[in-house]
């Protein structure tokens, strides 16, 4: 894989700083909408979203810059690992809410492996662990990508590893992601099973759009499908920009994505953001009740309610 050279750009087309700084702002705007909804809201445990879309912002910044300069090093590695990794946590946040609903839709005892396909306390966890490993490869694959240069020893071995690192961190993460796809999008169909016994509970809270369900102290959003369309969505377009990565890693540099620009913008940029803004519309904190870095457990009655009629009344803790 050919190597810039001497004063040589380190992108293989001529980058448009213009769409730089247009991304830049759109994931401004939904940074601070984030933000917003997320002080309202208390939904704390959200901060890895705006940790994410910061990231994004922070790239795009940088691009804007490195466009200018497109033969300064430190300019280009920054923009091309920032931009690289945002969208693990995004993933991670998504992993996350999922859980959340899970618990607060899917009665106590029929929360099981059969209903969900991986063990249901451990949704989060599993999944987020899969994602943190894939973030570090993913670091240390784009560092030494868009570190090396032509004058390294070894430059052409450290640049294909760099690439097979991504490679590899890129598969962990589809390999993860596509399996939580699948279980989101069974799980919005086999959710349906619960609606009539969730909603045969529901009373007028009074206020902010929520009902109070019998039994239970707690208030929940009728309208929570909502965020699971938001979520499901969300999985395509993350899987989308995932593919679209192996893609141009597998290629490497003399390849035709490397070389075109609109291919990041169209499958990278384009997806991420529609995530951000699917997320800032159907915003989690407005739908799940607790949206905090701990769920209360469920009360004792209303776990025994739950036991007698199937129906869930209260929340435990992901």
């Amino acid at each position: 894989m050919p190597l810039p050279k001497g004063n040589v750009s380190f992108y293989r087309y001529d980058p448009f700083e213009a769409v730089a700084a247009v991304s830049c702002a759109l994931f401004g705007v939904t940074f601070l909408w984030s933000t917003f909804m997320t002080i309202q809201k208390r939904a704390w445990v959200w901060i890895v979203q705006l940790v994410a879309i910061f990231m994004e912002v922070l790239g795009y910044a940088d691009r804007i810059k490195s466009a200018g300069d497109p033969t300064n090093l430190n300019l280009y590695a920054v923009q091309f690992c920032v931009i690289i990794l945002a969208p693990v946590l995004m993933a991670a946040a998504i992993y996350v809410v999922f859980g959340r609903i899970v618990v607060h839709v899917v009665p106590a005892q029929q929360r099981t492996m059969r209903l969900l396909w991986v063990p249901p306390r451990w949704i989060t966890p599993i999944f987020v662990a899969c994602d943190v490993v894939a973030l570090v490869v993913q670091l240390i694959g784009a560092v030494m990508v868009s570190s090396t240069q032509a004058t390294d020893k070894n430059a052409a071995k450290k640049l294909n590893t760099g690439k097979n690192m991504a490679l590899a961190g890129l598969a962990i993460q589809i390999a993860a992601f596509g399996l939580f796809t699948i279980v989101a999008a069974r799980f919005h169909f086999t959710s349906r099973q619960f609606v009539t016994n969730l909603q045969s509970r529901y009373e007028d809270a009074g206020s902010g759009g929520t009902v109070s369900v019998k039994g239970s102290p707690r208030k929940i959003n009728p309208n929570w499908r909502r965020l699971l369309y938001a979520i499901n969505i969300s999985c395509v377009l993350v899987l989308i920009r995932s593919a679209f990565r192996v893609v141009e890693f597998a290629e490497g540099t003399d390849g035709a994505v490397m070389r075109q620009e609109w291919f990041m913008y169209v499958f990278d940029t384009l997806p991420i953001f529609l995530v951000a803004c699917s997320l800032c519309f159907t915003f989690p904190g407005s739908y799940i009740p607790h949206m905090g870095f701990r769920v209360p457990k469920q009360p004792s009655d209303a776990r025994e309610l739950a036991s007698q009629d199937g129906s869930i009344v209260g929340l435990r803790e992901v």
